[in-house]
């Protein structure tokens, strides 16, 4: 019986996961969007990732305060830069993983 409980949940999961995505895609394709649209959609993941990332660089603690000079904050300012520089994802995540490593280990 738990089994198909978990069956359900599963499924019930996918269809969550999945519809969101698949009507848009299913709606739009085959029509052409405004130019201004397309320029606002391919904001959309940069404003997800900085709205995920940026309490984490400036707050700190328990209960959360206010510090700019956490380590997480000092090493993502040189990856962002070389973010921008360079576009290349996996040279980011390099580099940001590389600087951590550093200066956690100047640091602590």
């Amino acid at each position: 019986m738990i089994e198909k409980e978990y069956l359900y949940i599963v499924l019930g999961m996918s269809l969550v996961t999945y519809l969101p995505r698949l009507i848009p895609v299913y709606y739009l394709s085959g029509r052409n969007l405004p130019g201004w649209l397309i320029e606002w959609l391919d904001l959309i993941p940069a404003a997800v990732l900085g709205a995920l990332l940026l309490p984490e660089l400036v707050t700190g603690g328990n209960p959360r305060n206010f510090t700019l000079g956490s380590l997480e904050m000092i090493v993502a300012v040189p990856t962002f830069l070389f973010a921008v520089k360079t576009k290349s994802l996996g040279g980011t995540a390099i580099v940001g993983m590389g600087l951590y490593w550093l200066l956690d280990i100047i640091f602590i």
